[in-house]
Parts: structure tokens; C-alpha cells; sequence
């Protein structure tokens, strides 16, 4: 895959003779790299590495997805912790906290105020945290809504954010509240990536409320 990052699209060929392996192995693991969608097909750059125009037909070129080149690391991180920090620079928690509530809002697709005053039963309830579920899973979250003895659970198996979360705790907390007004029941925190838990985990309640829900901390940041 190294090679291919310094490469650009290239073929089997031309990939098996810069790493030294016959172009049938080489095709190979190109294959095992389609199947995980590291790597897809595309069209032959329009001239020949020394400038001239490819005759006949192009043999298939390959190239690194998005997924692929993020095996090679990012500062995508470091960049959200830096905007963070300068952000409490100038404005202190306050200032994070509004700015998570802004991301929260964006993320789950909030335009304005939400509604607090609307009766929900537990079908509301239910159909309102299924696509709070659908936005998180669009997001990177791969997120899902489970029915749990008498309420529903949220569980989130990724965190794209999760070493921003673990230093700004106002990122989570910020997505539980928007939760809970969302849905119009109290919900409650249960596990927490950024926390070192293998899963995000929300407990939410389906009793019928008749104002927007609140949020309960079950478990302890820890810091």
C-alpha cells in the first residue's frame, strides 16, 4: 500500500515491478485490497509516464480510497484538540460547550430551537430515537437503536472524536441533552469510548413525558 500512496494510480504491473513480486501476486493482494475497499479501480492517467499518449487499450489502474490513505495516519485529531484549545482559549468552558452544542446540532441535523412542549408516547419516543440513531450511523458511529427491558439503548461501536472527547468531556455531554430533547425522554449515559469503554452505550427512557427529557450521568468521567 506504501508504494501505491507514493505511486498514484498504477497498474499490477507496474506496482510488481517497483516492489520486486511477480504482477499474479501482486494481483492478488490488489484483490484482498478491493474486497476491504482499501483500494478501487480507475481510469489510466490520459499519457504515458514520459509525457507521450498511451496506445492500445490501458491496462486497469488502481489507486488508495479515502479509507486506505487513513491507514497511514492523519492529524485530524491534533487538529480538532488545537481548535478546541484555542477555543477555551478565548472563551473559556462556556465557549467549548457552545461550540459542542453547535457540532451536536449539525450532526443530528437540529436547524433552531428544538420543540420541548410536544406529548410523546413511546412510539414518539421510539421513531425519534431511531433516526437519532440513522444520524449518528451516517456520521461514522456505526450507531444502533435496541429495544432493552422497558427503554431502548443506543449503542455506538465507533468514535470518531473519541481522543477530542476524552479531553473535552462537553463534546458528549453536548450529544446526550441534544439526545434528550430530541426524543422528549430522560436518557442516560451508560459507557463512554472516550472513557476507555468498548462502546458508547445510551440508555433512554420510553415513559411518557410531556416536556423535553433530561440526562442522568450513570458513570463517572474519567480523566
Amino acid at each position: 500500500m506504501s508504494c501505491m500512496l507514493q505511486s498514484g494510480p498504477a497498474t499490477a504491473a507496474g506496482l510488481a515491478e517497483k516492489v520486486g513480486l511477480s504482477p499474479a501476486g501482486v494481483r492478488r493482494h490488489i484483490d484482498k485490497l478491493l474486497d476491504s475497499e482499501l483500494v478501487e479501480a480507475c481510469d489510466a492517467p490520459a499519457q504515458s509516464p514520459a509525457g507521450k499518449p498511451a496506445r492500445g487499450r490501458p491496462a486497469q489502474h488502481y489507486r488508495l480510497t479515502d479509507s486506505g490513505r487513513d491507514r497511514f495516519g492523519n492529524g485530524y485529531d491534533e487538529l480538532a484538540l488545537a481548535a478546541f484549545a484555542e477555543v477555551e482559549e478565548l472563551g473559556g468552558r462556556e465557549a467549548v460547550k457552545r461550540l459542542a452544542r453547535k457540532r451536536a446540532e449539525r450532526m443530528l441535523g437540529v436547524a433552531g430551537d428544538v420543540d420541548k412542549r410536544k406529548t410523546r408516547g413511546a412510539e414518539d419516543v421510539t421513531e425519534a430515537a431511531n433516526h437519532v440513531a440513522d444520524a449518528f450511523a451516517a456520521h461514522g458511529y456505526a450507531a444502533e437503536m435496541n429495544h432493552v427491558g422497558s427503554g431502548l439503548q443506543l449503542c455506538q461501536h465507533h468514535c470518531p472524536v473519541h481522543a477530542v472527547a476524552a479531553e473535552y468531556p462537553e463534546i458528549c455531554e453536548a450529544e446526550h441533552e441534544l439526545i434528550a430533547e430530541l426524543v422528549g425522554s430522560t436518557v442516560a449515559p451508560l459507557a463512554l469510548i472516550a472513557n476507555g469503554d468498548g462502546v458508547c452505550t445510551t440508555h433512554i427512557s420510553l415513559a411518557r413525558s410531556t416536556q423535553a427529557g433530561g440526562t442522568t450521568m450513570r458513570k463517572e468521567r474519567r480523566r
